[in-house]
This record gives C-alpha cells, sequence and structure tokens, in this order.
C-alpha cells in the first residue's frame, strides 16, 4: 500500500511538473532568441545614427569597427553603390528586399540569422544595415537554464515523493496496526486494543475497534458466569442422587453409585471455577492430554468391565501438553471414549491410542456411515444429542489440530484428536490404564 501511494504520488508531480516545464522551456528559449534579436536592433541603431552623421565609407569602416558584432565580423551596411561596408552574410536578393520594402526583417543564412534594417540617407537615397546573428548567440545561457528546470523539478518531484512516503507511512502504519490486531483478536486475543493513530478515520476505527473488543469481552464472560449458574443449578438434583446413593446397601453397585455422585460433583465444581476464570486466565491454561485421559479411563473403565468389553491403552509414557482448558479437555475425552460406549453393543472391544500426534480411538462396532453428517451439530443418526463429536472436532480446531473419522484396524470406527505434527508417531507397545506392560479387560 505504502509503495502505491507513493507511485500516485510520483504521478501526479510529475504531470505538475512537465505541465510547467514544457511551456518554461520553450519560453526560455523565445527570450533567447528575442534577446539576440534585440541586441542586434541595437546594433543597428547605432549605425543609422553614424549613417546620418557622414555616409563617408572610411568612417563608417571605424563606425563598425567600434561596435561589438563589427568587431566580431558580423556587421555590415549596404551602400546605394553596391559595394558593402564591412562582412556581409546574406545574398543580394535580401538586401533588395529590405531596401525595396523599407522596413526591418530577418533572413536566414548559414549557421545564423541576419537582421536587416534599411536606413534612408540625407539624399533621399537609402542604406541596409545587416547584423548577423549566429544560432550560438541566440541559444547562449539556454541550455543551463533549461538544465536548472530539469534540475528543480526532479527536486520538486523527489521532495514531494519524500514527503507523501512519510505521511503514507503513518496511514499504512496504523492500517497495519488495525489488521494485526483484528487477526490477534480473532485468534482470541481479547486483550489485544489498538493504539489510535495515523488519519481521523483510521483513529475512529481504532476506537470503533477497541469499543468492540471490550464488548466482546464482556459478553464472552456474561456467558460464562450464565454456564456457571446452570452448572450450580445442577448441583441440587445432584445432593438428591447423593441422598438416594447413601441409602443404598454397601456392595458394588452401592459404591458405584457414591463414586459417580462424588466425580460429578468434581466435574461440576471443575466447571463452576473454569467458567468463572477471566478471558486471559483461559487462554493461558494449559493441560496433559495423557493426565485427562489416565483420570477419565478411570471412571470408564468400571463401565467396560461391567458390559465385558475388551480394552486398552497404547502410548501415555510421555505427558502431551495441549492449550486448553482442563474442563475442556475432559469433555472431549468423554465425548470420544462415550461414543463407544453410546453406539456400539456391549462387548464390542475398543483401544485407545495416545501420543504427542494426538488421541485416537478405535472401535470393533459397526463404524460410521457418513462420517460427515455425524459432525453436523445437533444431528444424530443414533438417537442422541449429536453434539459429541462436534465438541470433540472444536477442542481439536482450538489446539491447532483437526478431527479424524475413518475404519480403524479393529474393524468400526476410528475418531481421532490429531494435532499438527509432521506424521503419526508409531505405535507404542500397550499399557494399561496404570502404566503396566499390555492388558485386556473381559
Amino acid at each position: 500500500m505504502r509503495w502505491e501511494l507513493n507511485r500516485l504520488a510520483l504521478a501526479i508531480t510529475s504531470m505538475v511538473a512537465l505541465a510547467f516545464l514544457v511551456p518554461l522551456i520553450y519560453a526560455t528559449g523565445k527570450i533567447a532568441h528575442d534577446r539576440a534579436l534585440s541586441d542586434a536592433r541595437q546594433q543597428a541603431a547605432a549605425m543609422v545614427a553614424a549613417l546620418a552623421v557622414d555616409p563617408d565609407p572610411a568612417l563608417l569602416t571605424s563606425a563598425i569597427a567600434s561596435t561589438s558584432a563589427g568587431s566580431s565580423g558580423r556587421l555590415a551596411i549596404h551602400l546605394p553603390s553596391g559595394d558593402p561596408v564591412g562582412t556581409t552574410h546574406v545574398e543580394a536578393s535580401a538586401i533588395g528586399e529590405a531596401d525595396r520594402y523599407r522596413r526591418a526583417m530577418t533572413a536566414p543564412v548559414a549557421d545564423g540569422l541576419a537582421y536587416l534594417q534599411p536606413s534612408v540617407l540625407s539624399d533621399g537615397s537609402s542604406a541596409v544595415i545587416e547584423v548577423f546573428v549566429p544560432d550560438e548567440e541566440m541559444r547562449r545561457g539556454v541550455w543551463p537554464a533549461w538544465l536548472a528546470l530539469c534540475a528543480l523539478a526532479a527536486a520538486l518531484v523527489a521532495g514531494s515523493t519524500l514527503m507523501a512516503d512519510r505521511l503514507g507511512g503513518r496511514l499504512v502504519r496504523a492500517t497495519r496496526d488495525l489488521a494485526g490486531s483484528s487477526r490477534r483478536l480473532g485468534g482470541g486475543d481479547l486483550a489485544v486494543r489498538v493504539e489510535p493513530s495515523g488519519p481521523r478515520e483510521l483513529q475512529d476505527a481504532a476506537h470503533a475497534f477497541n469499543s468492540m473488543a471490550a464488548d466482546l469481552r464482556r459478553l464472552l464472560d456474561a456467558e460464562r458466569e450464565l454456564a456457571a449458574d446452570l452448572s450450580h443449578r445442577l448441583r441440587t438434583p445432584l445432593t438428591a442422587l447423593r441422598l438416594d446413593a447413601e441409602t443404598m446397601p454397601a456392595g458394588p453397585i452401592g459404591d458405584r453409585m457414591r463414586q459417580a455422585c462424588d466425580m460429578l460433583d468434581e466435574e461440576l465444581e471443575a466447571i463452576i471455577a473454569g467458567a468463572r476464570l477471566g478471558v486471559e486466565a483461559r487462554g493461558n491454561q494449559q493441560s496433559d492430554l495423557v493426565e485427562v485421559l489416565a483420570d477419565r479411563l478411570a471412571f470408564w473403565s468400571a463401565l467396560a468391565e461391567d458390559q465385558l468389553r475388551p480394552w486398552e491403552v497404547v502410548g501415555g509414557q510421555t505427558p502431551v501438553p495441549m492449550p486448553l482448558p482442563r474442563t475442556e479437555l475432559i469433555l472431549a475425552v468423554d465425548s470420544l471414549l462415550g461414543n463407544v460406549f453410546a453406539h456400539t453393543p456391549e462387548g464390542v472391544a475398543f483401544r485407545v491410542t495416545v501420543s504427542p500426534a494426538g488421541l485416537l480411538v478405535d472401535d470393533a462396532g459397526p463404524g460410521i456411515a457418513d462420517p460427515a453428517a455425524a459432525v453436523q451439530r445437533g444431528v444424530s443418526g443414533a438417537g442422541s444429542t449429536g453434539l459429541g463429536l462436534d465438541i470433540v472436532r472444536r477442542v481439536a480446531e482450538a489446539a491447532g489440530g483437526h478431527l479424524e473419522i475413518s475404519r480403524g484396524p479393529l474393524g468400526g470406527a476410528r475418531i481421532g484428536m490429531l494435532l499438527r505434527v509432521p506424521e503419526m508417531a508409531p505405535p507404542e507397545e500397550p499399557v494399561s490404564k496404570s502404566g503396566g506392560r499390555r492388558r485386556r479387560s473381559s
């Protein structure tokens, strides 16, 4: 944009400079030409006075020699006798024409111009005074004047272009700051603000941008507070459920119900705490995918044992940090694992693979016939809410990756959050949730 403004200023100032330069160049040449002819008239006028005093050729020779034109051989007087006094440069026909019409005139000659001035003598006859004006005299001082005009025009064009570049630099910097801040805001940095600079219109745009960013931050905070309030409302039915679970007799079912109530209470507490975090704090959060997966498998493994589902975990020896709040990562992991239990029959095996390349969940079920329809929010072909895979997609994209849906090596669906790495890490030996060697649950 800055170069475009410079080219525009260069084009405009060049056109203006040419509009003045061309007439000035012509006027300079015309002035030099008229000056040379004016000097020739003065030389001829001096000879008119000498002819009026005495037309004697000897005296005229002395008078011619006393002038600058005569001393340089450029002045001659053509007397009625026909013999010229001085040095002549024109033909006799031009002299005859000037004598016949009795008026001053110019005649072109080789390498210059001749100024012819008739003068009436005391006896009624006429003499013609000739002053030769060479081309060098008519162009004297023209080239230096032209060079000076061109240099002045170039200086004016360069100065105006430099000034336009300085002004355009402010405009471009202000525009770039506004564009960069817009990209940062779109990337989730709600604390970004623009320092108003540049023209008034860009300053107004910067003020409007700052107001929009502040309003957007307030709206998101209000939305988070609403989510926290809604989550808090779930505590009442959870309390009733907990009281019912406490009345159940000791045993596997009662223990699992009480454990599920405790985990649900912890999840609600985490959701409320995360929802009430500020925008900046949420943007700086990081979670370990391996740690979150281990915690969630502790819950889902109990259900897998009840349904006689063989399962295994591959990888998990090294942490996999992700730039996401823990609550969002838990939601994505639960959606991936819950999809297996919700859409495959009991007893169907599944495998979880975790590595720096992401998280993959394979099952031995019927698979997903239409992956494109499966990620449409609110659309489900299996009677669910249709939000699970869309949640996984959103979390994967927030972490800089993407959602994959395909057919896995177990014969069923493969669903995963793949992060931005050159390629999927080679599979490690399967390990259990507790970090031991390969273990199958059945």
